[in-house]
């Protein structure tokens, strides 16, 4: 049915785009999302609070779609979409292949959703622990509400893969804004009702029906706008979405195989999520201290961490995911290791001098992303996001490396990988909760992530060597220790700054919001100038395909 013709205008020409350029175009995009995403953020936090009982039962129950959104989406979706499509777009009748993913990639969700939110009570106590009645009725009451959202995340993946295939990489990273906006408003009006989030008011008297609708319909309102808005760039390039539910027989049977070990790689990792959510949900399941981290608290420091990740990170693996794909497909694995090696570098070079700046300056970074939090909150929330931050550099590798599987269409192998990190991961929190004060459950929690990510690079890195026949180990190994070497460095002179400088205690207030700012950003660009020198002396040249496009940027700015 489909011809030549009508199928060579659906891509853009090959290697078109340079990894510097798309990586800004994503990366501005990103940018601008995290930074309204903050501010929504920020306003939840003055209206629910940070280690609140409303807050941890808000937090469990969007566990509940973020959660089946890594199985689905982030999980499955991802692990076929891009190399499926772009082999697809190479053939003659490949656009009736890609309708025919698209039509059951939006079906599944939908069922899916459908389920889940009819069995919200069950999910919400699968992710509680030690919760009184009322708690659970509570988040029970915000699942009806947010789990709906798992298909609107879903429909934003599968249309973003879409475009990212075809090289339309802007609308994918920019649509969350407009979520953001949405969330922005819906806190705003919620906060001029109800008001702020008061220290020792009884919660359990507060919450009715139309504040539950307020809150969490809001927050599901926008994700489907999220989604909604990618419908327009598709249309724009070319790309008219149809219904198609059959095809030739083994169409599907690659996407199929590779899908079906995804979902059992992402239930596994699952498996490991809930149970750290249970020991960070029963650190403080009464919320009587406040200056114990419970698993709102982890979710905020969470935030503050993929934030670097988000930015550069997954940008530099989108970009290059299309051209590794091209390279898998025609069977060129000299020029896919070196896209690997390139990648595996580039990702180095900025999560090293990313995972310093959090460590040095997290508790400001905190008290800049949740302004109406006290002190004790502050601290909480920091040393969650400093445990974090140690695994910062494995997560960019780990998280390249996967999407390198998923081009060789061996989801087989990240199956039997998350095995032992799902069991680190339970291990570090069982032990964490057994040995330690419940003021350090949730950041042990956070350690046993930052140790399921090392154990995940030594094993991917592993696999991928034995698989290619090499990886330029030697190249990588020692990108990664001048990296870490300049890194040190970058800290040391960030912890001696951060020594003279004022505290958090002493940043309370509006005005001691902008100093936090301050701060942050003075002991931001002293940690870099070091890390830049120490990168030159060393000559290490991957930091170009990082810090290129800003630079070239701010010249053009500047005439």
């Amino acid at each position: 049915m489909s011809e030549p013709e009508s199928i060579a205008p659906d891509l853009p020409a090959k290697g078109s785009r340079s990894l510097k350029r798309v990586t800004a175009i994503m990366a501005s995009g990103t940018l601008v999302s995290r930074f309204l995403g903050f501010i929504k953020n920020a306003f939840l936090v003055a209206a629910i609070g940070v280690n609140a009982a409303g807050a941890n039962s808000y937090d469990v129950a969007n566990k509940i779609p973020n959660a089946l959104f890594a199985v689905l989406a982030a999980g499955v979706l991802n692990a076929v979409l891009v190399p499926q499509i772009v082999r697809a777009f190479s053939r003659e009748d490949g656009k009736r292949t890609v309708d025919r993913i698209v039509t059951l990639g939006l079906s599944i969700s939908f069922a899916v959703a459908v389920a889940f939110t009819l069995g919200s009570g069950i999910a919400v106590r699968l992710y509680s622990q030690g919760w009184s009645d009322d708690q659970i009725a509570l988040a029970t009451a915000f699942g009806f509400w947010v789990i709906p959202q798992l298909f609107f995340y879903c429909a934003y993946t599968i249309l973003g893969e879409v475009l990212n295939a075809r090289e339309q990489f802007g609308p994918f990273m920019w649509s969350p804004a407009v979520n953001n906006v949405i969330g922005i408003v819906g806190l705003s009006v919620y906060i001029g009702i109800y008001g702020r989030y008061a220290v020792g008011v009884d919660e359990s008297l507060a919450w009715d029906g139309g504040r539950i609708a307020l809150l969490a319909g809001t927050a599901t309102l926008g994700i489907a706008a999220q989604a909604g808005i990618l419908l327009w760039p598709l249309l724009r390039g070319g790309y008219r979405p149809r219904w198609v539910w059959r095809g030739p027989k083994g169409e599907l049977r690659t996407v199929r195989i590779v899908a079906a070990w995804a979902l059992s790689a992402v239930l596994v990792e699952q498996v490991s999520v809930a149970y750290a959510t249970r020991v960070a949900s029963a650190a403080n399941p009464g919320n009587i201290d406040p200056s114990i981290a419970g698993n709102a608290a982890y979710f905020n420091a969470l935030m503050l961490y993929l934030v670097p990740h988000s930015l550069i990170t997954v940008s530099i693996v989108t970009a290059l995911m299309t051209s590794m794909s091209r390279m898998a497909a025609r069977g060129d694995m000299t020029a896919l290791r070196a896209e690997i090696s390139r990648g595996i570098r580039a990702v180095a070079v900025f999560t090293f001098f990313a995972a310093a700046v959090l460590i040095a300056t997290a508790p400001m970074l905190v008290r800049i992303a949740l302004p109406t939090a006290t002190p004790v909150v502050i601290v909480s929330v920091a040393q969650v996001l400093i445990a974090l931050s140690v695994g910062l550099v494995p997560l960019g590798a780990m998280v390249f490396m996967k999407r390198v599987y998923f081009v060789l269409e061996d989801a087989r192998a990240i199956f039997f990988i998350h095995i032992p990190m799902a069991l680190t991961w339970i291990a570090v929190a069982w032990g964490a909760q057994r040995l330690w004060d419940p003021h350090w459950w949730t950041v042990g929690v956070a350690l046993g992530l930052s140790a399921s990510n090392l154990v995940a690079v030594v094993l991917r890195l592993r696999g991928l060597h034995r698989r290619l026949g090499g990886l330029d180990g030697r190249r990588v190994l020692g990108t990664h220790l001048k990296a870490f070497a300049a890194a040190v460095l970058a800290g040391l002179a960030g912890f001696g700054l951060s020594a003279l400088l004022p505290g958090v205690a002493d940043v309370a207030g509006w005005s001691g919001f902008f100093v936090a700012i301050g701060i942050v950003l003075g002991t931001a660009v002293v940690m870099l100038v070091v890390y830049g020198i120490a990168l030159r002396v060393m000559r290490v040249d991957e930091v170009k395909d990082v810090v290129g496009p800003i630079t070239r940027r701010f010249r053009r700015n500047v005439r």
